[in-house]
């Protein structure tokens, strides 16, 4: 059998890998991706094929993040804007389903074939390793140790997570929340004047005695002041879990409530079905849950609606917290998901239609097997994100500015999911779904993923990149993170060879491998790349 040169010297790297950690108790490799999502996959992936040894660590015990959790209906905006490792991705869940490509898929099937894409480069992947500490030397990660014990050494390292928790450790300058209006000039960030959609579309009282707000607020209902309009806060967009559900009676786990359920923590959701019964109005299911199927058996399902999937305010400490901390948010949230279903197959203030076309869904039992047929992965919308010396803005979105130095393409809505629920004028309010539609597919900078001059050398960031809260709602896309991924990961092996940070990665030579790895850069793409 003819082995090529650069096969060659990636297995060669691998025996040395293997050799060091099991002689010195420290794994060793030229790139560590930090967090097996659907970015760090692929970031690995291309650090291999380029003829560097690599190895992916990821805290949980799965691989692919949202797009093997539950994200089995790929927000795109356009297809077309998407090449590279991420367009091989699609086209092997297609080969899989016997079609060119597929954009729905079962979550199952995602996570084998990212389990998949990494054995064929035999890359090391360690699960369970959640992150403990950072090492640096003056600007540069020599280190990093997980609470599990194990010690990872690379020349440069990939922070592929939701959270950018690589990222915070070594000291990179980040933010979290909505930055306010006129930070970046920008029109669609911070608090909004006007939420119309997913909204109350009749008014509801959120007081526990109605019309008496001595008694208190309903469960849900956050006792905070509405503030100005465009101005910044801390709130986070919302998380929710993405289910994976069926009619098949054959392979159907029951829904059953969380402990000590309790209907009238719903009470909300109950106040809104009398308020539409009041107001003549006949709401069905797909008002408070988006089910798109996936295949003809399973549903990708989002949230719908004022009172949907949507944990709306529950998420505030998530993206700063420990991972004790992170855990029992993630826990309230399956509580909440839990409850919400049962209440609306079961009580008596849901329409009875919705009741009984609710109890026909079931958790699917060959998915999410070790959860219980509930998602692995939270999906986090948002978390940190970094402050570099390029911030993707709104204007970034609208074609007003755009990136010279384009290392891929992001297309999708401006888009945040609802950041708070209040009173309001005596009712109950969601306040900051935005959804907005773009002009055009739009580069995204280089500078975008590379910390500031300084304070982090050999740190790449394709997940948590630097962007405003309105513009990191267009970026936020599965298929955007994995082209980041691959971009990182050839900017990762370009600082290796010239023995240079990652700020001054020569963006030319940059850009003509990307080319050459069929990543598209700019709208429209030149007539060779056109699909």
């Amino acid at each position: 059998m003819k082995i090529g040169c650069k096969t060659f010297t990636v297995l060669a790297g691998m025996l040395a890998l293997a050799l060091q950690s099991a002689l010195a108790g420290v794994v060793k490799s030229d790139v560590c991706v930090f967090g097996g999502t659907s970015a760090g996959v692929i970031a690995a992936v291309q650090a291999a094929r380029m003829g560097k040894t690599v190895v992916v660590v990821e805290p949980s015990g799965h691989l692919g993040g949202l797009t093997a959790g539950g994200l089995g209906w790929t927000d795109i905006g356009n297809k077309a804007a998407i090449g590279g490792l991420a367009r091989d991705f699609y086209r092997r869940l297609g080969k899989y389903y016997g079609k060119p490509e597929a954009w729905t898929f079962e979550p199952s099937v995602a996570e084998r074939e990212f389990k998949q894409m990494l054995d064929m480069q035999n890359i090391p992947v360690f699960l369970h390793q959640q992150l403990a500490s950072v090492q640096k030397r003056s600007a540069k990660i020599e280190t990093i140790t997980s609470q599990a014990g194990n010690i990872f050494q690379a020349r440069v390292f990939i922070d592929a997570t939701y959270e950018g928790d690589l990222m915070a450790k070594a000291g990179v300058s980040f933010f979290v929340g909505r930055e306010a209006n006129y930070v970046y000039g920008e029109t669609l960030d911070g608090i909004r004047a006007k939420t119309p959609k997913h909204q109350f579309i009749v008014p509801v009282d959120p007081y526990v005695m109605p019309g008496d707000p001595a008694s208190g607020l309903l469960p849900f209902v956050q006792p905070a002041a509405f503030g100005i309009p465009g101005d910044g806060d801390a709130s986070v967009q919302t998380y929710n879990l993405r289910l994976c559900l069926t009619k098949n009676p054959t392979n159907q786990i029951p829904i059953e409530p969380p402990e000590n359920y309790n209907p009238q923590k719903y009470e909300l959701l109950g106040r809104y079905f009398d308020a539409l019964t009041a107001a003549h109005r006949k709401p069905n299911l797909g008002n408070f849950l988006k089910i798109d199927m996936v295949t003809p058996e399973k549903t990708d399902v989002n949230n719908n609606g004022p009172f949907s999937t949507d944990a709306i305010g529950m998420n505030y400490d998530y993206p700063n917290a420990s991972y004790a901390e992170r855990g029992q948010i993630e826990r309230e949230i399956l509580d909440y998901t839990k409850g919400l279903l049962t209440y609306l197959a079961t009580s008596p203030q849901v329409p009875d239609t919705i009741r009984r076309e609710m109890r026909q869904w079931g958790l699917c039992k060959d998915e999410f097997t070790d959860t219980g047929g509930w998602p692995s992965q939270l999906y986090v919308r948002e978390a940190r994100r970094m402050v570099s010396s390029y911030v993707m803005t709104e204007n970034n979105c609208r074609g007003k500015i755009v990136a010279a130095d384009s290392i891929g393409l992001a297309a999708y809505n401006m888009d945040s999911h609802n950041c708070r629920r209040l009173v309001r004028y005596g009712h109950v309010e969601n306040e900051g779904d935005v959804q907005v539609a773009p002009m055009s597919p739009y580069p995204i900078s280089y500078r975008a993923i590379v910390p500031r001059a300084g304070e982090c050398d050999n740190l790449l960031v394709p997940v948590c990149l630097s962007a405003s809260h309105i513009a990191y709602g267009s970026i936020r896309m599965e298929p955007v993170f994995m082209l980041l991924g691959q971009s990182a990961a050839t900017a990762a092996v370009m600082a290796i060879n010239h023995s240079e940070p990652v700020q001054k990665v020569a963006y030319q030579e940059l850009q003509k491998q990307l080319l050459a790895d069929h990543q598209i850069l700019a709208w429209p793409p030149p007539d060779s790349q056109k699909k």
